[in-house]
């Protein structure tokens, strides 16, 4: 495992027998010096991004390391994630001299993730991921609405893009929802528990579903509780703040928690009577999948793009637009107010989104025989 921090929540959960390797950050200069060599013609974009005034993603930094690490370990294949790691992994390939095949990932919308007057993610333009991109042995999207925009606005023929769903449900997930869960809100006798899960940002548009909650609360007696890691709001005091006090804006500070990051969120979702996902997008949305596969009902959000795609359409959960506190506390309040779909049924359906099923089509694309297109000139 090739890294970049080796921090965050998840670090426990790497397998103890994986080597991590912790790359080196490298001048900014050095590091796009180093993308020109590996392809020169990338050098009027970085001259376009320098007149714009527009940095590109500090991850950059990383292509000299990530270089030598390539030329020293002389991988079979590498799987990169994310814009910026997906672009350097095909220029490392390239100065390093290595044969590995590089399977580029996005893993979320590129042209709706924007924060004040931002375009795009990591402030790269989209030729400069279209060169890149084209140069990968494949590119894998985790849902059919990220592969379209890909498409749209990256400019990357649909048939270059496979789309494999994230690998979500195994053994050890319904292994942990199906753990005992010692909390005073899910007691005999309390009353129903509305879950939403994901980092407190926002692209998971807590606020609406806090004020949907409200509506709800108004009717029928229920509590809400968000799970998910806060330390966002630190880099965003204006957001942090409207968020956390808003319960108490509404009048039901006492049914609303914020539980923060728990290693097991999967016996909430169990014992929850309803998971709801606000969000404004997403790339798949992980969440989704792990409520079903708990047997828990859902409400989403039709946000692009990912929920419509799990629910198939609405099959398996209602849906409702985005931002729209009063769709979304309706269709929470008729499934509460109706009876429950059979849990075997919202767990078949998580089961379709297996770790067994998405790893066998990434192995077949890391020992397939696809190879790069040649760099646009």
């Amino acid at each position: 495992m090739v890294v970049g921090r080796r921090t965050g929540d998840l670090l426990p959960e790497a397998p103890r027998s994986a080597k991590i390797i912790v790359l080196k950050r490298a001048p900014l200069w050095r590091a796009r010096l180093d993308a020109i060599r590996a392809d020169p013609p990338l050098l009027s974009s970085f001259v376009r991004l320098a007149v714009s005034s527009h940095h590109p993603s500090g991850k950059l930094r990383y292509l000299p390391s990530l270089t030598r690490y390539l030329a020293a370990e002389k991988p079979a294949a590498i799987l990169a994630a994310t814009a910026p790691f997906n672009m350097i992994a095909v220029w490392a390939r390239t100065l390093a001299g290595s044969g590995a095949s590089v399977i580029a990932t996005e893993h979320n919308q590129l042209s709706a993730e924007t924060v004040g007057n931002r375009k795009w993610r990591y402030d790269l333009p989209p030729d400069l991921m279209r060169r890149s991109y084209l140069q990968a042995n494949a590119i894998v999207a985790p849902s059919e609405g990220v592969k379209q925009e890909l498409h749209k606005h990256v400019e990357i023929p649909t048939d270059r893009i496979t789309t494999i769903h994230y690998p979500v449900v195994d053994r050890e997930l319904l292994q942990k929802a199906a753990e005992p869960l010692d909390h005073p809100w899910f007691a005999p006798g309390q009353p129903p528990v509305i879950l939403g899960v994901g980092t407190l940002k926002p692209q998971k548009d807590f606020p609406t579903l806090i004020r949907a909650f409200a509506r709800v609360r108004a009717v029928r007696p229920a509590r809400l509780m968000i799970l998910g890691d806060s330390r966002p709001l630190k880099g965003d005091f204006s957001y942090g703040s409207k968020l956390l006090k808003l319960p108490g804006d509404l009048g039901i500070d006492s049914e609303v928690r914020f539980e923060g990051f728990v290693a097991n969120p999967f016996a909430y979702m169990r014992q929850a009577a309803l998971f709801v996902l606000s969000s404004a997008w997403e790339g798949l949305g992980n969440v989704v999948v792990e409520a079903l596969a708990c047997g828990t009902p859902v409400v989403s959000t039709d946000c692009p793009s990912g929920p419509s795609e799990i629910l198939d359409g609405g099959r398996y959960g209602r849906l409702v637009p985005v931002g729209d506190d009063a769709a979304l506390a309706a269709a929470i309040l008729e499934t509460l107010g109706s009876a429950p779909p059979p849990r075997s049924i919202l767990e078949h359906r998580g089961a379709e989104f297996s770790a067994a099923r998405a790893i066998d089509r990434y192995l077949e694309l890391m020992t397939g025989s696809a190879t790069p297109l040649a760099p646009l000139r």
